[in-house]
């Protein structure tokens, strides 16, 4: 029965790495990547509710200075271009009428270490939503032990199970983000 709460506890980990990466492909390093304009939420007239950019167009990045974003819909285009220039990511994006071209310049220090810290606070939310997972299941096994299901003994082994999962997707959080800072840092 307890395996049942292990693996779950494992896949909920895996959930917060999962997310924790997600979040950091949104973080621009010095190439130019499709995923950058992915996730940008593009309020359209015409439709009238907010898509996703990847809903509305594709992105290609034909080299690493620059994306080229082509429209479904050719009457998106202005509604894209306005979401790509307000999305605060330093990026200029130009209309032709067909597709937005969005020129990537290369990061200044200032904004290499902005977003350095902004990779810091993704981690530090998945670490707290991994604390909170470690809490979700002691909480389960000391209410298991509470209602006699397991003895004091396997609770004692159950929270050193969580706890050494715990450690081991805290530091595999730390690996990834400072592997995201160094990408960034990269010049």
């Amino acid at each position: 029965m307890t395996d049942e709460y292990i693996e779950a506890m494992t896949e909920d980990f895996e959930k917060v790495t999962d997310h924790l990466k997600k979040e950091l492909t949104t973080i621009r390093t010095g190439r130019a990547t499709p995923q950058l304009l992915e996730n940008i939420n593009v309020p359209v007239a015409a439709y009238g509710s907010s898509m996703p950019m990847n809903q509305l167009a594709s992105i290609t990045a034909p080299d690493a200075r620059s994306l080229v974003v082509n429209a479904w819909d050719k009457s998106t285009l202005t509604d894209i271009e306005k979401a790509i220039a307000n999305a605060n990511l330093g990026l200029n994006p130009g209309n032709d009428g067909q597709i937005i071209r969005v020129p990537v310049p290369a990061l200044t220090g200032d904004r290499r270490q902005e977003l350095v810290k902004k990779c810091g606070a993704f981690c530090e939310e998945a670490r707290i939503r991994g604390r909170a997972v470690r809490k979700e299941y002691n909480d389960i096994f000391k209410t298991l032990e509470d209602e006699k299901e397991i003895t004091e003994d396997d609770l004692k082994r159950m929270l050193e199970l969580v706890q050494k999962a715990t450690d081991a997707n805290m530091a595999l959080l730390a690996d990834i983000a400072a592997a995201k800072e160094k990408e960034v840092l990269d010049v």
